[in-house]
């Protein structure tokens, strides 16, 4: 597995990470400021939210990496049975 693949596997990885620890701990307020969104959270912890994605795109490509070099599951075995 490259450099190239091992990147892109993060890539879609911490995205779809990010979309499932974005709603983590939101809280709206209970009178919206004029001009903002009902909906709006009162702290979004953006940054905190990147960090935990970060780890978790990171272990999970980690994962994804063992399995496909360990030959636990071969993925070219797989391919030449279609």
């Amino acid at each position: 597995m490259g450099t190239p693949t091992l990147v892109a596997i993060f890539f879609t990885t911490w995205w779809t990470v990010l979309f499932a620890v974005l709603p983590w701990g939101v809280r709206t307020p209970e009178q919206a400021e004029a001009g903002h969104a009902d909906s709006a959270p009162v702290r979004p912890r953006l940054m905190l939210k990147f960090a935990v994605t970060t780890v978790l795109a990171l272990v999970i490509t980690a994962g994804i990496y063992y399995v496909g070099e360990s030959g636990l599951i071969s993925f070219r075995e797989m391919a030449k049975g279609m």
